[in-house]
């Protein structure tokens, strides 16, 4: 968990570090069901804001439009960007096999074409232990080949992840991507990946926004002179979690951002907030599949 006065010192530029030694920024993009130009305009408003770190997946159907906007930003006259600079992430569709996942990879890559995915994260735990030890081997071996840097899961339980930690003890996930927000804490798997040295990654951070009228939020909200959406995001940064807001407004997306920097929760909010959970899945928790 962060301190308070790391996270009152919190800006665009803030990372944590990941196992393999990568800096990955504690907020990014999401662009979960933003399409085309619609997707497109978004990450360019958010690179623009000071976001480093885009969110996609091949399930989302929209890598092209977000490496599109990456690279035009790359190439506007008055940036200082580099490739370096930007974090780009996205997912595997489906648990198949080595090679049908060597494929997809290589399809995402065409797809964004930004020469190297920065984090590739198999996007469910389905098919059972041995078609996710092959589709995780292939991961891996994209890593070694150079396709991606950073290697990872989102959706994993605890059970499929001590299959990984068994199978692969030198090279274990690096993130596992979760549904998480004071409403669904998950404080077991969430435990059990600090404990590995596994980061955590929460998507809907915001729940949607159908629970930024909770009295307890409001009160919360109203203590610091912020907006509720605040609260929410800023309390996954305080508990060490990379955030993922997911939006297609570029006033939201400035606020997102700018609404995390320079404060902080106290101790008092952080429990206040961690007693709301109440398992509160907004889209699927394949987290105890077989």
């Amino acid at each position: 968990m962060a301190s308070t006065e790391a996270q009152a010192a919190f800006t665009a530029s803030t990372c944590l570090t990941l196992a393999n030694g990568q800096k990955i920024p504690q907020l990014q993009l999401g662009v979960w069901e933003a399409y085309d130009d619609e997707c497109y305009d978004a990450v360019k408003w958010a690179l623009e804001a000071g976001y480093r770190g885009i969110d996609s997946a091949e399930w989302y159907e929209n890598e092209a439009a977000c490496g599109r906007a990456i690279r035009d930003s790359l190439a506007a006259p008055s940036t200082t960007l580099t490739r370096a600079d930007v974090f780009f992430t996205t997912k595997l569709r489906r648990n198949e096999s080595y090679a049908a996942t060597r494929d997809a990879i290589r399809r995402s890559l065409a797809e964004c074409a930004l020469d190297y995915i920065d984090l590739y994260l198999i996007h469910a735990p389905f098919g059972g232990p041995d078609v996710r030890r092959e589709v995780y081997r292939a991961v891996l071996d994209a890593a070694d080949d150079g396709e991606v840097k950073g290697w990872g899961v989102s959706n994993f339980g605890v059970s499929h992840l001590e299959e990984l930690l068994e199978a692969f003890p030198a090279r274990p996930p690096l993130v596992n991507q979760l549904e998480l927000n004071p409403f669904i804490t998950q404080a077991a798997l969430v435990d059990f990946c600090r404990a590995n040295g596994i980061v955590l990654q929460a998507y809907t951070p915001l729940a949607k926004a159908r629970r930024l009228a909770h009295p307890v939020v409001v009160a919360i909200a109203e203590k610091h002179a912020r907006p509720p959406a605040d609260v929410m995001v800023k309390w996954g940064l305080q508990e060490g979690f990379v955030s993922l807001p997911k939006s297609v407004t570029e006033a939201r997306i400035h606020a997102n951002l700018r609404g995390a920097e320079h404060w902080a929760l106290d101790e008092e909010d952080m429990e206040l907030l961690r007693g709301l959970d109440e398992h509160f899945v907004t889209e699927w928790d394949p987290t105890d599949c077989p």
